[in-house]
């Protein structure tokens, strides 16, 4: 049985959803919700009621792990 896999955002330069971060980082979107309430995991930005993530911020905070 595999995974299905979800598709990365469309541009590196849009902001990703959580959905598209976790899908980037293959974790579940769960799992990105509990590291932003620990004040964990990569940097988020609240816009309106949406949450999103800057993809070089992701990346950059991968890289720091």
């Amino acid at each position: 049985m595999t995974t299905p896999t979800v598709p990365l955002p469309r541009s590196e330069t849009a902001l990703w959803s959580v959905p598209d971060a976790a899908a980037y980082l293959r974790v579940p979107p769960k799992t990105l919700y509990e590291w932003r309430y620990k004040g964990d995991g990569p940097p988020s930005h609240r816009i309106g009621r949406y949450v999103r993530y800057v993809p070089a911020e992701v990346h950059a905070w991968v890289t720091s792990r």
